[in-house]
Formats: structure tokens, sequence, C-alpha cells
């Protein structure tokens, strides 16, 4: 957006007056409307979806609890949410302090819940009572069920402000107990108001396997016949890591599983870790963690412990049996995770998250519990287990000896750049804008098309990349071999801010990186591949907003003087329709990006007063590693499969 200026003012403006009436006070819900990504991150997508998990982490905190075995997720034909549990039921009797209802109070006063302390729940993910009056301020109504003492209460909302009172609208048997939320968000906050199944599936998948025995239903009546998806998995996060190998060859057929736990009344400190591990012959570390099932996306002090007993446990095994000399370096950490999926699981009384989003778990003692519980559990595995064990040292042996020539190869690579002063790739052809919020680069495939691309840009603020063919699949590939590739090299030179480790986002060069291939088959191969790369070695890229998909026309249709472009058939369609097709107008169908002339390639799809591109976002990076290890990995059936559950997406291939 350009700022906008206005000319020949005379003089500075009178300045507002400053005092007391200025300072606002937003009294219940209202600073939640008004602010609303302050409470749920964004009101895109993620923000959607993020109120189904306020109310399904209330569900799952009483399952944590011992008090709920199901729980129901349902997405009606209006894109309204229901989810219902058969946990406790929220309480409804009259609240001393606030004059009502307890409902009410849940719904309506922010920071008002039973995990503060007291005996309401021991251990649960929403610890800042913000999750269902926020679910509430941002609907256009809600109504809330409630099922305890053999009867049915209910109370009724729109947009965060009761309708009713708190009613008893019948009875139940007595052993009946739970809550149920439904809700319609409301499309005046939320830039749409669509949910995916996928993601609320993805998400409900996570959650069981996380909490072994508890039943989670998921249905869509969107459509019909409505989609249904139940997940149940007595093994737990033994199940969860199964699931995620299952494409993958793996070293030992069973997972490593550790746990342990401690209770410290005194300290208010009541904790479990569970650890759930399994190395495979893939190249890619696969660790994630969890605190009270919250994702942890930056890790924090369990990880921290899994890695230092890990890295200790490994090299004291390998140093014991001679599998590494006396001369060798100790194994990095880095080897010992190559090819390792893992999930780590810890539920705590008070945990210390960064923020409402919760990414990175603080509690110094946690480190501690999980250090000691993979230190005795992995040690007496690979003591109990010594094929396997030579299995997972030969594993990290073979890791360290290629790392060791990948560093080589980076250091040799520094040092060029150190001693070079122009070691950019002699075909980037950069921008002059040295500024790198304003400068973005084109990765375009071919020569053909980076001719057009260079002849048609601005250079002062878009850089062209050409890359020649198929850049290599990463996913089979190990790191020395990764830096030896002509086209990935190229790539890691231009952006200029390394990789892997090394990886540093504030020497980006760019942050705008645009994947521009042609929009057939083999382009969307091309991108893939470029995007596989990224998130294996360059995930700071995606994970902060820098990686973008150009959107090229498809078809051009002229008559005359006149021209319209369209970027898929139904575009296409539309645009014959509403010009008429007497006389016939003339329609070209562009194979690629070379058969467009510079100008019109800049004015359809490098232009960014015209162009269409779409930002890459990671929301899940689980399901992404699933994706990426079937789509890029060496097993082919689970990628047929794969194409044949969703070939009815694609409706125009060129083959």
């Amino acid at each position: 957006m350009e700022d906008k200026h206005m000319e020949g003012t005379q003089g500075p403006a009178q300045q507002p007056e400053y005092n007391a009436e200025q300072i606002q006070v937003l009294e219940g819900l209202e600073a939640v409307k008004r602010r609303p990504g302050m409470y749920i991150g964004s009101t895109d997508s993620r923000g959607l979806h993020h109120l189904v998990w306020e109310l399904v982490d209330n569900a799952i905190d009483e399952a944590m609890a011992g008090y709920c075995t199901h729980v129901e997720l349902t997405v009606k034909p209006d894109n309204s949410i229901t989810v219902q549990d058969n946990g406790r039921g929220i309480p409804v009797g009259y609240h001393e302090k606030m004059h009502k209802s307890a409902l009410e109070v849940a719904l309506t006063v922010l920071h008002a819940g039973g995990k503060f302390g007291g005996s309401g729940y021991k251990v649960s993910g929403g610890l800042h009572g913000v999750g269902l009056s926020v679910v509430n301020a941002l609907s256009i109504w809600l109504r809330a069920e409630v099922r305890r003492d053999g009867k049915v209460y209910v109370q009724e909302y729109s947009h965060g402000d009761p309708v009713t009172g708190v009613e008893v609208a019948g009875e139940c048997p007595l052993e009946e107990t739970g809550t149920t939320i439904s809700f319609l968000a409301d499309d005046g906050i939320f830039d749409q108001v669509e949910y995916s199944f996928d993601t609320l599936a993805n998400r409900m998948r996570e959650l069981a396997f996380l909490n072994k025995g508890i039943t989670i239903t998921v249905t869509d009546q969107r459509e019909e016949p409505e989609k249904v998806k139940r997940f149940c998995y007595e093994g737990g996060i033994l199940s969860f890591v199964k699931h995620l190998n299952k494409n993958k060859d793996v070293l030992h057929p069973e997972p490593i599983y550790l746990e342990a736990s401690k209770d410290d009344p005194e300290k208010n400190e009541t904790a479990s870790v569970e650890v759930a591990m399994q190395y495979s012959s893939d190249y890619n570390e696969s660790v994630f963690t969890f605190a009270n099932n919250i994702n942890t996306l930056e890790g924090g002090s369990h990880l921290m412990g899994f890695r230092a007993a890990l890295t200790r446990v490994v090299n004291d095994y390998a140093r014991k049996y001679k599998l590494l000399k006396e001369s060798d370096a100790n194994l990095s950490g880095e080897d010992i995770r190559e090819g390792l999926t893992a999930i780590i699981s810890v539920k705590l009384t008070e945990p210390q998250f960064e923020g409402q989003t919760k990414t990175k778990l603080g509690n110094a003692y946690i480190r501690t519990l999980v250090d000691g519980a993979v230190s005795q559990g992995l040690s007496a595995y690979l003591e109990e287990h010594p094929q396997e064990a030579r299995s997972i040292v030969d594993k990290c042996l073979m890791a360290n000896r290629a790392r060791e020539a990948a560093r080589k190869a980076r250091e040799l690579a520094r040092r060029k750049t150190a001693l070079d002063s122009t070691s950019l790739p002699g075909k980037l052809a950069d921008c002059t804008e040295k500024d790198p919020a304003l400068c973005e680069i084109f990765l375009v495939e071919g020569d053909s098309a980076g001719g057009s691309a260079k002849l048609g840009r601005n250079p002062a603020f878009q850089a062209i990349l050409p890359l020649r063919g198929k850049i290599l699949n990463v996913e089979k590939t190990r790191l020395d071999k990764i830096l030896s590739n002509n086209e990935i090299k190229a790539m890691i030179t231009a952006f200029g801010a390394g990789i892997d480790q090394d990886f540093d986002p504030s020497k980006l060069r760019y942050h705008k990186i645009v994947c521009m291939t042609d929009a057939d088959v083999d382009g969307s191969h091309i991108r893939i591949l470029m995007l596989t790369f990224f998130y294996r070695h360059m995930r700071p890229l995606i994970e902060q907003g820098y990686v973008y998909i150009a959107q090229p026309p498809l078809y051009k249709i002229s008559r005359g003087k006149n021209v319209w472009y369209a970027y898929s058939d139904e575009e296409r369609d539309a645009i014959l329709n509403d010009i008429g097709r007497d006389p016939k107008p003339n329609i070209q169908r562009y194979k690629g990006l070379g058969e467009m002339n510079p100008d019109q390639l800049w004015e359809t799809t490098m232009d960014p007063e015209n162009r269409l591109m779409l930002q890459v976002h990671l929301e899940d990076a689980i399901r992404a590693d699933e994706i990426f290890t079937v789509l890029m990995g060496d097993k082919v059936e689970p990628r047929r499969e794969f194409i044949e559950q969703n070939s009815q997406l694609v409706t125009d291939l060129d083959v």
C-alpha cells in the first residue's frame, strides 16, 4: 500500500487535546471485539479455527482430569460449530462475587475459569481463562447447554451478550453430564468463516493420540453424504509415532517408549512425561513437543531435556562398545537426530507458556524430569536391544560422516564468499534496492522464462534467478550432496541467509521469495521440489511468511484490441459468457511462461498492482511433515494412494 501525502499544507495541523477523557476503558468483552488478534492470533483462517481449538481444549481438560471419555465436534450446514463432551458440565450455580450464574461468568468474564488453582483442574491446556468468553465475544450467536444434576440448563447469547438467563430446558438421567457449546463465528470480524474439515480432523487425531483411550468424533454436515471421522488410540503417542512413520523404512519395528512423573505438593509441581521415538532410514528430524496437549512449536525446556539426554546416552553407548574410537570426537546432536521421529508429551500443573498462543514451554524443572526419563529409559533400552542399538549408532555414524563433508563444503563456500566480492550467482539478475523488506526474488524455471522475466521485471526491486530443470529432491538426499547441487547452491547464495542450523533470517536479502513456474504438471513438480527444500532446510522462510507462489494466467482471450486474462477454466468461461462468443474471440492457452512476452508476464504475474500471489503458510507442521514424506519420499505406494484419493481435486492436467 502506498503512503499518500497531501501537498500545499500551510504549516503543522493543530494537535488534538490529550487529557483524561482520551483514556478509554473497554469493559466486558469489548476488548476482544476491538482487538481479536490479541486473543486468537489473527482474524484469518487460523484465527477462525482457533475458536474451535479453545472449546475442544476445554473438553480435553475434562478428559485429562479423568471426567470425560467422548468429545464430538460437528460442523453444521450453516457453518456453525457444535462441541459436545461428557465431562462434568460447566457449573451453573450462583456466583457470589459476580452476582450471576457461574455459566454466565465463564461466558462473559475474561480470565474466569477453574484453572487458576484450587481443585478444579490439576492439569489443563487453557490457563488464561479467556477461551470460552472469547469465542462468545466473536460469535453472532452462541448457545450453551449443560447437563448435570439430572437437569438440562440452557443459555443463549448474541454478539457476546446474554439474551436469556440460565434456564432449565428439561431433565436428563442423573448419570448423564457434560457441556454442549454451539456458535456461529462473526463474519463481520473474520476474513472468512469457512472451516477446513481436514484441518479440524488432523487436530482431533492429534488430540486423540495425545490422550490415549479418549474417543473424538468429527462430523461435517455441509455436504451429502456427511463426512465422519472417529479417532481413538489405546496406544497413545506410541500409535502417534507409528502413524508418522507408516510411510518410512524404520530401523527397529517398535517405537521406544519412556515415561516418568513427579509430585511435589509443597511446590505445587505435579508433572508427567511421555516420550515415544523411532528411527528410520530418513534423513530428516521429525521431533514434536507438547505441553498439556498444546503443540509447543518453539520447543522449550522439555525439548532441551530430551536433546541433552539423547546426545549423552548415544555417545556414552558408542564409547562403551568402541563404536567410537578414542580419537573420534563425540557425535553431535544433529547426527544423532537424523532420521528420528519422536513425540515428547508433558503434562504439568502450572505450565509457563509464552503468550496466549503457547508456543514455548519455560518450566525449568521439566527439563530435569525429561532428561532423567530419557537417560534412564533409553540407556536401558540400548543395553537390552543390542541389535537395534547397533543399527541406531551406525545410522548416527553415517550421518556424522555426511555432516562433516557438508561442513567442509560450507566452509569452502564461506571462504569463497569472504574472498570474492562478486560471489552472487552469475545467472542472478539482482535488483538495485538494498532494503530486504522491499526486495523480491523470482525463482523461474528455464532460460526462456528467465529471459522474459528479466526483460519484464522492475529492476529496482525485483531480482530474477533462473533455475535449470528440476532441482534435487532433498527428501531423499543427505546434506553433503544437497550442497553440491548447482541450482540449490545458487539459491542459498542468492538468499544470503545460510542453511539449516546456520540459517539466519536477519541476513536474508529478499523478503519475498516467489516460486514462478509453469501452470502445468512439470511446473507443479518443480514448485513442490522448491517447497520441500525450503521446508526441510530453511523452514523459517515459510514460518515467517517469506515464500510466495506466483499465479500466471492460463489463458489469453482477445478480440480486436481488447485483451482479457483468465487464471482458471471457470474464469475463462465467465469472461466468454460476459463478452459473448459472437464474433468468436481468440483464445490462447499458455503452456509455459516462456510463451509470454515480457510485457505480458509483467502485467499478469509480476506487477504488484495486478498480480495474484499465494503466500505459503505453515499451519500444521505435523501434517506438512507427513505430506512431504508421502509426496517426495522413497515409497511409491503411499504416493499412489494419495494421488488416487485426491485426483478429483485436479480438473485440468497437461499430460
